[in-house]
C-alpha cells in the first residue's frame, strides 16, 4: 500500500483533507494520526485570524457549504504548538499554507522551515485556492500567472527533497492550464480539487443561510467533479502535453470504492475529508476498504492501481 509522491514515501496512500481535522489533537482520539500515510493540516496563514461571522456552515442533500474564512492562530503558534505535537505523535506532516499575498505565502514557509519540528514534514501543500488580496480578490488559482508567482515563491523557500503540492480549484475553465503552468513554475505535484463555490437559500427567511453568501460545496457531491479533473490532468500528463507530475485526488471520498475512483483516475493518493464530520473514524476506515477493493482487483501493489482506467480505455 506504499506510495511515493515526488520521492516523499509514504506506507499508505490515505491522508486527511484540509480543514477537516483541525490539526489532530481531535482526531486522534479516535485513532492513531500516524496511521495514516500523510496528516494534512488544516491551511495555516502568517497572522492569526479569526475568520468569517456565524453562521458560516450549511448542510446540503449531500455534502455542505462551509465558510470558515482560513480561521487560525497563525504560522507562530502552529510552529510551537501544533507541528511538535504531530512529530511526537510520529505523524507524517502535508503541511497546507496560504497568504493574502504572494509574498506571504513565502514568509510563512520560512517560519515553518526555522521550527525545530521541521523534520516530521513530508510536504508542503500551496493554498492557491484562496484569494490574492493584492489582486482585487482573485483566487490565485484562476489565473495562470498569480499560480505561477505564488509555486515560484513556495518552491525556493521549502528545502530541495521535501515536495511541494499545488492546491487546484475546480472553478475554472480550464484546469489543465492551470496544472500546466503550476508545474513549469517548480510544484511537484497537484492537489485537486478544492471546494466548489455555492449558496444556500433559507427557504423560512429567505436569505442566504451563510453570513458570508458563499461558501465551499465539499462531500459526495463533488466527488464526479474531482474525479474529472484528476482524470483530464493524468490524461494530458500520459499524452505529454503537461509535465508528469504525482496527482493527490480528494473530494467526496467516503468509501473505499470512493477512493479507488480517483486512483483509477490517476491519484496516487488521497484525501478524505468533509467524511470526518459525521464519522471520525473515516480516514482509517477509508484505507482498509481500499485496500480490501484492490486485493478483489487482484492488484498486489497499489502502484499498480493508480491510472488504470487509462489503460482500459486505451485496450478498448
Amino acid at each position: 500500500m506504499s506510495t511515493t509522491l515526488a520521492g516523499a514515501t509514504l506506507p499508505n496512500p490515505v491522508m486527511t483533507a484540509s480543514g477537516c481535522a483541525a490539526n489532530g489533537k481531535e482526531l486522534h482520539r479516535f485513532f492513531p494520526v500516524s496511521d495514516l500515510g500523510a496528516f494534512v493540516t488544516k491551511t495555516v496563514m502568517r497572522d492569526p485570524r479569526s475568520g468569517r461571522p456565524t453562521p458560516r456552515m450549511a448542510e446540503t442533500s449531500s455534502g455542505m457549504l462551509n465558510s470558515i474564512g482560513l480561521q487560525g492562530p497563525g504560522i507562530d503558534a502552529f510552529c510551537e504548538q501544533d507541528l511538535p505535537w504531530l512529530a511526537a505523535q510520529g505523524a507524517r506532516v502535508l503541511v497546507s499554507v496560504a497568504g493574502n499575498t504572494a509574498e506571504e505565502f513565502g514568509e510563512v514557509i520560512q517560519r515553518l522551515v526555522a521550527s525545530p519540528a521541521w523534520p516530521c514534514v513530508v510536504g508542503v501543500e500551496a493554498n492557491i485556492s484562496c484569494p490574492n488580496v493584492a489582486n482585487r480578490g482573485l483566487v490565485f488559482a484562476c489565473d495562470p500567472v498569480s499560480s505561477e508567482r505564488v509555486v515560484q515563491i513556495v518552491r525556493t523557500r521549502v528545502p530541495e527533497g521535501v515536495p511541494v503540492f499545488a492546491k487546484l480549484t475546480p472553478d475554472v475553465t480550464d484546469i489543465v492550464a492551470i496544472a500546466d503552468a503550476v508545474l513549469r513554475a517548480g510544484a511537484d505535484g497537484l492537489t485537486m480539487i478544492n471546494t466548489l463555490l455555492g449558496i444556500v437559500i433559507d427557504t423560512d427567511l429567505l436569505r442566504p443561510q451563510l453570513a458570508g453568501v458563499t461558501g465551499g460545496l465539499s462531500g459526495p457531491a463533488v466527488r464526479p467533479v474531482a474525479v474529472r479533473a484528476v482524470w483530464q490532468v493524468t490524461a494530458a500528463m500520459r499524452a505529454g502535453t503537461i509535465p508528469t507530475a504525482p496527482v493527490i485526488g480528494v473530494g467526496g471520498v467516503r468509501t473505499g470504492a470512493d477512493a479507488l475512483e480517483l486512483v483509477a483516475a490517476g491519484a496516487s493518493a488521497v484525501q478524505v475529508g468533509t467524511a470526518t464530520f459525521n464519522d471520525p473514524s473515516a480516514p482509517r476506515r477509508v484505507l482498509t476498504e481500499l485496500e480490501e477493493h484492490l486485493a478483489r482487483h487482484g492488484f498486489t501493489r497499489f502502484a499498480d492501481a493508480v491510472g488504470v482506467a487509462h489503460e482500459r480505455m486505451a485496450a478498448l
